[in-house]
This record gives structure tokens, C-alpha cells and sequence, in this order.
């Protein structure tokens, strides 16, 4: 009779296989573990470096030449690194290199790398002693061009306001690059004065010389704001010929226009002398015109010929202006981009009748269309407005300057005719009082720098 045999008891090769998969299983809880902090750590160290070089293309803007300028960035982003990835953060050791910091052709490109490392605990059983990880961020800063306006008018000149604007002005410029970044300054009052035009393609601005005219300011005058936008746009268009990737308009007022430019048809002989001017209709309602004034100067009258048979400049204007142009055409008498009479919206001018209500409603037609023109051709419009006669009612139709400044930037809650958001979206920043002009300049500085990134 045979027997059947049984199986042999196994608890030795039990014992090995549990032990071998608790090994495997803390492994892979290890592995869990530990890389769940490392890439905590890794989302740390990107945080860290890529704000670092977004520092560093802000600081890159200070100095006066490109050993200054790298250093600031280079200094800028170490200290950023610093306080935003705190020595031993969950255990780790960090080191961050020294950034890069490369200009080419007016681009500025910031590069940064850092490393981390962490002793690991559960992956030690499948022999890691250490977990490494490392980051790396770059920015590069477009190159921009800027035209900077500032208001010089009559109603700037009340005590601590000039100083204010001078000293907030130059602080503003301190913001960009002068050996890449290209700016014009200029200011406006009855007409407009170009300080410092581009350069041509020539990158770079000479900063030390804008302070020294914007320093010298004086403000009297009437406020001809298209005439200065159709000059910062003739600087982006014609004197650049091969235009940065960013371009932006800034423009500084305390009001709404009341006066423009072009050639006005008169009834003294000496004034026909294809020679444009400047006619203001000042901002209150009692129908005053004056005129005619240079549209190169701040505040200078045409020559005293135009005034005979006891005229003057502050005389009734439209004693001696016969009739307004079809177009506004200051610099070009058979220039037809913009339409003066007739038209119908924003503001209606069915005609060409030298009134009150036709010469404020024409000055702030033209801002705004010159406006939208530069947006159209891609250009960044940046308004900054001060001052208490800008939220109040003015002109024939009581309009609020702030307003227009904000149509002109196409900022979303501008008037709703007014605002495209297929064109560049710029910003409009009010100051109530001079201790609120740092702030606005700043706040467009800063939106300005945000955008060529």
C-alpha cells in the first residue's frame, strides 16, 4: 500500500519573501516620501529663481553704463533668491550661481541656475543617501521705446505742484535703461517743445540732460494736448525707423484740452502766411477764445502784425479767425487724417464757425483720435493725471477730464465708447495731490517694466 506523501513545512521561505517585500514596500514608500519633498523643494527653488531674474530686469535699469547696470542685477536677484528661499528650508542646503546678465542688441537676457540638496530618509534602504535637485529661470527684456509728456500749463502752477511734477518726472525716468531703452521727452502748453528727440535708431537716452530741461520747466499756457500726442507719435513713427518691441506714450496732464493747432484762414493779411497756430478756448462757458499762438513754444504769441485794428491776442479769437479747417493740418496743409468739421461723434462739430463750444469740442476730438491712431499702430498709451480741475465738470458739455485720459489709455473702465480690447490696454493713474504723484509714476513705471517682459 503506497503511501501519499505530504508537503514539507516552509516558514524559512516565507520569512525571506516578507522580508524581502517589507524592503521593497519601504522603498517604495521612500520613494514617495522623499520625492514629495523634493519637489516641494523644486517648486521652491523655481519660485525662488524665476522671481530673482524678473528682479534682476527691473535693477537692470540702474547705472549709467553696462558694468553698473550688471551689477545691480546681479545684486538684485541674489538678494531676491535670499528671502525668498530660506537657508534650511525643510532640511535642504542651497546654492544659487552668480546670474548672467547678457545685453545684444538693445535685449537684456538674465539667466539664473541654483542647486538644492537633502538627505533622504526611507530611500536610504535603496541605497540614495541624498536627493539633488535643481532649477533654472530666464528673463528677457524687451527693448522699448518711450515718448514721456508732460504738462506745462497755467493751471500747474500753484504752490508745490511744479516742484512736485519736476522732481516726480526725473524719478520716473530713473526707471529705465539708458543704454538700451530710447526716450523722448518733451512738454506742452499752447504748443509743444520737443526737449530731447530720439536719436534715430540709437539706443539709449541721455538721462543726466532730460533732467536738466525737465528741472527748468515753467508752466503758463493753455492746454493743446493733441498737439503733443501728434508730436509723440511723429517721434515713434518717423524718427524711428526700426522701432523696439515695445512702444509706449507717456502723458502727464492736470485737465482736459481746450485748445489745437493748424492754419487758420484770418482777416489780417499778416497772419496768412501758411503758418499754423494755436487757438484755446479756455475751460469755462463764457464762449472766450484767444489766440493765435506758436504751436513751438509754450506760451508765444504770433507776432504783433496779426493783431492790427486794435487786436490782441487775448482779444476775441474769432474776431480774426474766419472759419475752422476740414482738417487738422498743423503740419501739413493738405494733411487729411483726422477730420475737424463735419462730424458727429464723440463730440458733434456740424461746421466750421469759429465758436466757443466748436474749438473745445474739436481739441478733445483730435486727442482722443490721436490716441486711438497710436494704439492702432501699436503703441502703448499711459496716462497720468493730477489734480482737482480734472474730476471736475468743464467745457460746453461739462465733461470730466479724467475721462479723456482714461479713453486715451483704453483702460476697461473707461466710457464704454471708448474702450477696444483688441488694442493695447494701457493705464490711467489720478493724483489727487502732489504726494500722489510718486505713487502714479511708480505704478506706470512699474506696469511699463511688467509689460516688456
Amino acid at each position: 500500500m503506497k503511501r501519499i506523501a505530504t508537503p514539507k513545512r516552509q516558514k524559512g521561505s516565507v520569512s525571506v519573501i516578507v522580508a524581502v517585500s517589507l524592503i521593497a514596500l519601504l522603498g517604495i514608500i521612500g520613494l514617495a516620501v522623499d520625492s514629495g519633498l523634493g519637489y516641494m523643494i523644486k517648486a521652491r527653488l523655481d519660485a525662488a529663481t524665476d522671481g530673482a531674474v524678473i528682479a534682476a530686469g527691473e535693477a537692470v535699469t540702474r547705472g549709467n553704463n553696462q558694468t553698473e547696470q550688471t551689477t545691480n542685477a546681479q545684486q538684485a536677484a541674489s538678494a531676491f533668491f535670499t528671502a525668498n528661499y530660506p537657508a534650511g528650508f525643510l532640511g535642504s542646503n542651497a546654492t544659487a550661481g552668480t546670474p548672467s546678465v547678457v545685453f545684444n542688441a538693445g535685449t537684456v537676457t538674465i539667466g539664473m541656475t541654483a542647486q538644492a540638496s537633502v538627505p533622504v530618509t526611507f530611500m536610504q534602504t535603496l541605497g540614495f543617501k541624498v536627493l539633488n535637485v535643481s532649477a533654472s529661470s530666464q528673463a528677457i527684456r524687451k527693448t522699448l521705446d518711450m515718448a514721456f509728456v508732460i504738462d506745462n500749463t497755467g493751471s500747474l502752477n500753484s504752490p508745490g505742484v511744479p516742484a512736485a511734477v519736476r522732481s516726480n518726472a526725473i524719478a520716473f525716468l530713473n526707471n529705465f535703461d539708458v543704454t538700451n531703452d530710447r526716450v523722448a521727452l518733451m512738454h506742452f502748453a499752447f504748443g509743444t517743445v520737443v526737449d530731447v528727440p530720439f536719436n534715430g535708431n540709437t539706443r539709449g537716452f541721455d538721462r543726466a540732460t532730460m533732467a536738466a530741461d525737465i528741472n527748468n520747466y515753467t508752466f503758463n499756457g493753455n492746454t493743446n494736448s493733441a498737439e503733443a500726442i501728434w508730436n509723440a507719435r511723429n517721434q515713434l513713427n518717423t524718427v524711428i525707423t526700426q522701432p523696439s518691441s515695445l512702444r509706449v506714450i507717456v502723458f502727464f496732464s492736470d485737465g482736459a484740452p481746450n485748445s489745437f493747432s493748424s492754419f487758420f484762414p484770418t482777416n489780417q493779411s499778416a497772419c496768412n502766411n501758411n503758418k499754423a497756430g494755436t487757438i484755446a478756448s479756455g475751460d469755462a462757458t463764457n464762449g472766450f477764445l484767444s489766440g493765435l499762438d506758436s504751436i513751438s513754444a509754450l506760451s508765444q504769441p504770433f507776432p504783433s502784425p496779426c493783431y492790427k485794428n486794435g487786436l490782441t491776442k487775448t482779444n476775441d479769437a474769432g474776431t480774426l479767425v474766419t472759419a475752422l479747417p476740414k482738417w487738422y493740418n498743423a503740419h501739413n496743409i493738405n494733411e487729411q487724417i483726422f477730420p475737424i468739421w463735419p462730424v458727429t461723434a464723440p463730440r458733434a462739430v456740424p461746421n466750421g464757425n469759429v465758436t466757443y463750444v466748436n474749438v473745445n469740442r474739436v481739441s478733445r476730438n483730435l486727442l482722443e483720435a490721436m490716441a486711438a491712431q497710436a494704439r492702432i499702430e501699436g503703441t502703448y498709451v499711459f496716462t497720468l493725471g493730477y489734480g482737482p480741475e480734472l474730476v471736475a465738470p468743464a467745457g460746453p458739455d461739462n465733461e470730466i477730464g479724467e475721462d479723456v485720459l482714461k479713453c486715451m489709455a483704453n483702460t476697461p473702465d473707461s466710457l464704454p465708447r471708448c474702450y477696444n480690447p483688441q488694442q493695447p490696454v494701457g493705464v490711467f493713474c489720478y493724483a489727487a495731490t502732489p504726494a500722489d504723484l510718486l505713487p502714479c509714476f511708480t505704478q506706470l513705471a512699474s506696469q511699463i517694466l511688467r509689460i516688456s517682459k
